[in-house]
C-alpha cells in the first residue's frame, strides 16, 4: 500500500509538471502570436489564449497546495475573459465598420504622440 502511495505521488507530481509546461508553452504561443500578428481578431485570439494558459496554471498550483483558491481564480479569470471578449468583439465591430480594415497599423493615429 506505502508503494502504491508514493507512486501515486510521483504520478501526481508529473501530471502538475506537464501541466504547468503545458500551459507555459500555451503562453509563450499566444505572447508570439499578439505581437507578431497585426489582426485584430488575432490578436484577440492570442489574448484569449494568454487567460487559458493562466487558468491552467492556477489550477495546476492549487492542486499542487490541496486548496481549491486555484478554481476560484480560475472562475474570475473566466469571467474577465468573457467580459474582455464582449468588449473586445464590440470594438473590433465598430473599428471594422469604420475603415473596412482589421490591420492595427491603420488605426496607428490613435497613439498618443511623443
Amino acid at each position: 500500500m506505502n508503494q502504491f502511495l508514493t507512486t501515486l505521488a510521483a504520478t501526481g507530481s508529473q501530471t502538475v509538471n506537464a501541466a504547468l509546461l503545458v500551459s507555459a508553452l500555451l503562453f509563450a504561443i499566444g505572447l508570439v502570436g499578439f505581437l507578431s500578428r497585426r489582426n485584430m481578431i488575432i490578436m484577440f485570439l492570442c489574448t484569449e489564449l494568454m487567460f487559458q494558459a493562466a487558468a491552467l496554471a492556477m489550477i495546476a498550483f492549487g492542486k499542487v497546495h490541496q486548496d481549491l483558491s486555484g478554481q476560484v481564480f480560475v472562475i474570475f479569470i473566466l469571467t474577465v475573459a468573457a467580459a474582455e471578449a464582449a468588449l473586445a468583439l464590440g470594438l473590433v465591430v465598430l473599428l471594422y465598420r469604420r475603415r473596412e480594415t482589421l490591420d492595427s497599423e491603420a488605426w496607428s493615429e490613435l497613439r498618443e504622440a511623443a
